[in-house]
């Protein structure tokens, strides 16, 4: 009952709006400027380079500086290989594995460089978005703009430190080690490349658009921290995407200007940032619609399509997650599984109970 009772429970705040407000900033300036000067078409690489500021959320000072930095340094590498593959026409299989391979790398790298959130989530996104684009902004006009847009980020991390955001008790320097083994990061990276790399071979089997969805919702649940933290992310991931699907729909029912939809991708991510650290479905409902509405902006489709793509690209990404973290388990979480089969039975009635001594 507890872990039902999380999808309707909502965490206590933690100042949760300040952070908020600084990544909303973030994602505010470059995209407003891009709109005064009329060139919203460039929005998307800004606002994934404004992603940096997601990274290191509750770190202090030198710990979110150093952190930001090589989180904005990987997302504009990934912009850039988006745009390359998008200019020089790739199909769209050799994308989806090029991604994969992203996926992999970038989980590898995350954990060995201890960044938080954890995992390759945004490197994927950026990767997939850009070079599924049919007609991507060349590879050095994507690079500047991200690279701006994730300077912009670090530079207002570093500001909002100065007022206490981020620190959470004594101030501690930078980790100096991932305290992972070699053989333990390649098993986490190939766990997202298995991941993503199925969740993309069925997605593109689904004759859906937009198979990368599928590989940003199977990496979702692998960057949890163990077996049933990711079954919880996972179904979270399922419900919360479903759910943002609906308000995406009603936004785009509004027949939206490009200015609408930079103003609402802007307080998206602010409500986004305010419910992700207390309730992942919550967070979704409008994490979702900002996905959709940068693609809109981007290259703007079909709505119906695009709506529908999402839904079911979410719920084959969820599966394929999940398929790899149960079949891929650590041997301790394989050990806590066999010792609480019976005891699952024995609540369910799906095996008697043993008597007691008394009960002989």
């Amino acid at each position: 009952m507890s872990q039902i009772s999380e999808f309707f429970t909502i965490q206590p705040s933690q100042r949760d709006h300040v952070p908020a407000a600084r990544i909303a900033l973030s994602v505010a300036i470059p995209l407003l400027v891009l709109l005064l000067v009329d060139r919203t078409d460039l929005a998307i690489y800004a606002a994934f380079g404004a992603f940096t500021s997601i990274y290191a959320r509750n770190e202090p000072a030198r710990a979110r500086a150093a952190h930001q930095s090589w989180a904005g340094l990987l997302v504009v590498l990934c912009v850039m290989l988006g745009a390359l593959l998008s200019d020089v026409g790739a199909p769209e299989p050799a994308v989806l594995a090029v991604t994969a391979v992203v996926a992999g790398v970038g989980a590898l790298l995350a954990a060995y460089l201890t960044l938080k959130p954890a995992g390759s989530l945004f490197f994927i996104f950026a990767t997939g978005a850009i070079g599924t684009l049919p007609d991507a902004a060349p590879v050095w006009q994507a690079g500047v703009v991200a690279a701006v847009s994730a300077a912009l980020s670090v530079g207002l991390g570093a500001a909002f430190t100065l007022v206490g955001e981020g620190v959470r008790g004594p101030v501690a320097p930078v980790p100096a080690h991932h305290g992972l083994s070699w053989a333990q990061l390649w098993a986490h990276a190939g766990r997202f490349f298995v991941a993503t790399g199925l969740a993309a071979l069925l997605g593109s089997l689904s004759g859906l658009s937009h198979s990368y969805w599928a590989m940003v919702a199977a990496a979702a649940p692998i960057a949890a921290p163990d077996l049933t933290a990711r079954t919880l992310r996972a179904v979270h991931r399922v419900i919360g995407t479903l759910g943002g699907v609906g308000v995406t729909a009603f936004l785009l029912s509004l027949q939206l200007q490009s200015w609408h939809i930079v103003v609402f991708v802007i307080l998206l991510q602010f409500l986004a940032e305010l419910f992700v650290g207390r309730n992942y479905s919550v967070a979704l409902l409008f994490i979702t619609p900002l996905a959709l509405l940068m693609t809109e902006l981007a290259n703007p489709g079909g709505a119906s399509s695009l709506l529908q793509a999402r839904a079911v690209e979410t719920v084959i990404g969820a599966a394929c997650g999940l398929a790899v973290v149960y079949v891929f388990r650590s041997r301790e979480e394989r050990i806590a599984d066999t010792q609480a089969l019976p005891l699952i039975r024995q609540a369910t009635g799906m095996m008697p109970r043993v008597p007691t001594r008394d009960e002989d």
